[in-house]
Formats: C-alpha cells, structure tokens, sequence
C-alpha cells in the first residue's frame, strides 16, 4: 500500500488562531502530556550520525539512493514524536481550515513514501531543526510568538553556498532512498516554510505546521 507524506506550513489571522485555541481548551481540556521517553537518547544518536549519510548510492539507478538502518530508525524516531490524538489532529483541521488557499501565506510539500519535513530534517541536521518553531514540524504560533521565534528559523532555513548543495543533495537522497519522489523541488522545501514565516510577520498574522501522512 502506498503512503503519501505532507507537511504544510500556512498563516492564520492572529485573532482567529486565538479563538481556536481557546475552544480547544474550554471544549476538551488538554491531558497531561506525555513526552516520547527516548526523545533525548535518540538526539544524542542522530548528532552522533549528523554528519554521515544514511544512504548509500544505487548502483541500479543512477541519480537514486538506498536507505540504510541509520535512515529507517531516524524516520521511525519522527513518527514517534507526532501527537495523533484526536483531540490534536481536530484542532490541526480547524487551524488548517484557515490558510489562504495560495500565495505566499502557504506552503506544502508532498512526497510518495515519504515526510518532506524528515528529508528537510535529515538535510538540516538536529541541532537547526531544533531552532525550527514547535516540534519536529509541528506548531501554532500567535503573531508576537512568531516575531520572537522567526531569527531561529532564518538561521536554520537561510542556507547558501556549499551548506544549501549539500543540503538540496540529503533532501534528494531522502527522497528517492526512503521514498519515490526523485523530482521533489528540494529548493522549496528549503525556501518555502521560511517564505511562510516572514509573510506572517510582515503581516502581524500567527502561523502553524502540521506534517501528516496519507
């Protein structure tokens, strides 16, 4: 069967994303919240493999990879960081509900077999991904957290020179190694959550992510 990976980054008017987070409190109050035990070991793991690749090239097809171990337990880790309640994945749709429908207030990305957010995580590395707002491709951002959480992210999205080739060729190798996507536009991938971002604070808007698999 296959599976079909989005992650889509979109701006919400700040007053509306307020509302929808207010709803969500009063009409299922939030749980205790459980955080992946082996979120630290496995952050420990992947820094010490962050500068390795996790694919090797195929002989087969040229232009293509080969997912090793190292790719498959580091999208396994991703996967396992996500909140599927249903409670999350509701207020996800209500705020999903309130992206423009294009332009620069939008961004997705879609892969066959695989996350765009974990090729882009996988190109950038842990410790820029951790300067990404949210978790792991996740997040609900009001306007004034947004301005605070934007240099982090120019930081680790705002890649040029030998940091961006090297980038675009990880995404690329994800893409065809742990999915079936050698097209992907990786220079997207890279530009446009960033695009997102500096339109909402341009525009005093908040803004949220949401990775998904189909």
């Amino acid at each position: 069967m296959s599976v079909t990976g989005l992650w889509v980054v979109g701006t919400v008017p700040d007053e509306k994303l307020r509302d929808l987070l207010r709803a969500a409190v009063r009409n299922s109050p939030p749980a205790a919240v459980s955080v992946h035990g082996g979120v630290a070991a496995e952050l420990v793991w992947w820094r010490g493999k962050a500068h390795e690749s996790m694919f090797t090239a195929s002989t087969a097809s040229p232009g293509s990879w080969i997912a090793g171990d190292d790719a498959a337990r580091l999208s396994a880790f991703f996967d396992s960081c996500r909140d599927e309640s249903a409670q999350v994945e509701s207020l996800h749709d209500a705020v999903m509900d309130q992206f423009p429908p294009e332009g620069d207030g939008l961004f997705a990305a879609v892969a066959r077999k695989a996350s765009p957010f974990a090729a882009l995580a996988y190109a950038l590395g842990p410790d820029a991904v951790l300067q990404l707002p949210g978790w792991f491709g996740d997040f609900l951002l009001d306007a004034e957290q947004l301005r605070s959480r934007l240099p982090e992210a120019e930081e680790a999205l705002a890649l040029t020179g030998t940091r961006r080739r090297d980038a675009v060729e990880r995404i690329h190798a994800w893409m065809t190694g742990s999915g079936d996507d050698p097209n992907h536009d990786a220079d997207e991938l890279l530009d446009g959550p960033l695009r997102v971002l500096r339109h909402a604070a341009r525009t005093g808007q908040g803004a949220a992510g949401h990775v998904r698999w189909y």
